[in-house]
């Protein structure tokens, strides 16, 4: 399912950007006022006015999405480099929450918007966004200032819907759409420690030549990897081929590092890996499909369909021939979506509504071979990660369901790797309400970061894997 033609409602700048090169950060360190900072600037809410977009009516006009103007500098040229994280065009990009510096520079850091190019799952090249932030805070910890490529959790299928757009404007509220930028307070925490970040948006998030293919372990993977490798191309960072290495996501952002972790050895062996956290990572995507329906985020299963109907001709081959016009005008709708626009419109709905038989999707994918291959050539765990590995997943989690994510880890143990594996031990906060996956988010944050800037700082750690079968 291709778009990228028309949305509608309110907008992102529609000029197109001055592609210049990203501004030189001053060295030198931060006082440790930072990490109050960085919490203090989070904290502030900012809804961004928009000026009155323009209708996208063919290739030469600017792509509209429920609304917002994507930026030209979104729409990927015809011509890519031969290499993959090759940086295609940079620019500066204004971060929505930021204070100045008592010594002129921005707090937390300094920001560049980049697109550079990765390789999807059928081996084709692919241009991809995102963004890079040098922090003002200095490095603390042993060794040249560390390097986190981070990935965000779920955050939509719309192009709006960008993590680095949502950088700029950390919450985009329109008449059709509503996009959060929930991944600000995890990436200032890691700039008030010292610490450069570079943001992937993901094969087709942003970026307007395609679908974003959701949760797909392949595209996320290598997109993630070479955003580590487009950070070291710009100019003027403080970062070194020296710099240690961290992955970090939660959510599908925990798939993508997980993901990432595997795919390392064979796709980008020059990327060493310190460490890298996953938290809540969906690896089985068959048992995610069914904590999925009827949630609260039931648009994300939507999002998966799209995304592996555009990738693999087996389970568009199903899709096509078990979807009613319902699921199908959903389907299209949800293609557009943010986060809030799916809890909005499609929370709590049950897949059987889409389905000509009334079953659910996942029961129609169980029962066709080739659509059910299709998901499991997406199980993460049937490799060995590269580095020390946390895996976080709240007990209580039923829309990543905890069971599956636990497994990851026993799968990853019986394989030799360094897991250090946490269960978040909550109450259950309600079911199907996305409470019980957001929760551990915030909870575990704070050990989560700790635990990566000590691998940053060279510091070493032991596998509990041996503790897994008194682990819950």
């Amino acid at each position: 399912m291709s778009r990228k033609s028309t949305r509608s409602l309110s907008t992102f700048p529609t000029s197109s950007p001055r592609i210049s090169p990203a501004p030189a950060p001053a060295p030198g360190p931060r006082p440790g006022r930072m990490r109050a900072v960085a919490v203090a600037v989070t904290a502030a809410a900012c809804v961004a006015a928009y000026a009155a977009p323009a209708s996208a009516t063919d290739g030469s006009q600017p792509v509209v999405s429920r609304g917002v103007t994507i930026p030209d500098f979104y729409n990927p040229p015809a011509e890519l480099p031969s290499a993959n994280g090759a940086v295609i065009r940079h620019e500066p990009l204004p971060l929505g929450l930021s204070l100045p510096g008592l010594d002129g520079r921005p707090m937390p850091g300094t920001a560049t918007r980049l697109m550079y190019r990765s390789t999807d799952s059928g081996g084709q090249a692919v241009a991809v966004t995102g963004a890079y932030i040098e922090p003002s805070a200095g490095w603390k910890g042993s060794g040249p200032r560390p390097l986190v490529a981070l990935a965000s959790g779920t955050v939509g299928q719309g192009d709006q819907c960008a993590p680095s757009l949502s950088l700029q404007h950390p919450l985009a509220l329109t008449p059709e759409t509503v996009s959060v930028g929930y991944e600000t307070l995890a990436i200032y925490r890691l700039l008030s420690a010292g610490v450069a970040v570079v943001v992937t948006d993901y094969v087709g998030l942003g970026t307007t030549d395609r679908l974003h293919t959701y949760v797909n372990r392949l595209d996320q993977g290598h997109a993630l990897l070479d955003a580590v490798r487009a950070a070291h191309q710009l100019p003027g960072t403080s970062i070194t081929p020296d710099s240690r290495t961290g992955l970090y996501g939660y959510s599908q952002g925990g798939g993508a590092s997980a993901s990432a972790a595997e795919l390392q050895p064979g796709y980008a062996p020059d990327v060493k890996l310190a460490g890298t956290y996953a938290g809540a990572p969906p690896a089985d995507l068959t048992a995610t499909m069914k904590g999925i329906d009827g949630s609260a985020l039931a648009g994300a299963l939507a999002w998966s369909i799209n995304g592996f109907a555009q990738s693999d001709a087996d389970l568009k081959e199903v899709v096509d021939a078990n979807v009613n016009d319902a699921g199908r005008a959903a389907l299209k709708d949800a293609s557009t979506m943010c986060v809030g626009d799916a809890i909005f419109g499609y929370g709590f709905t049950k897949s059987g509504k889409w389905t000509t038989s009334g079953k659910s999707l996942g029961d129609i994918i169980a029962a066709e071979p080739k659509a059910q291959a299709a998901l499991d050539r997406q199980r993460i765990g049937t490799l060995k990660p590269t580095g020390p590995v946390r895996l976080a997943t709240g007990v209580q989690d039923d829309i990543v369901p905890h069971a599956q994510a636990r497994q990851l880890a026993v799968d990853w143990c019986r394989k030799g790797a360094d897991v250090t594996y946490d269960a978040v031990v909550l109450p259950n906060l309600g079911d199907k309400l996305l409470t019980n996956h957001l929760v551990p988010l915030i909870t575990d944050q704070g050990d989560a970061i700790s635990w990566m800037t000590d691998r940053l700082s060279g510091k070493g750690t032991s596998s509990n894997c041996w503790t897994m079968p008194l682990q819950p």
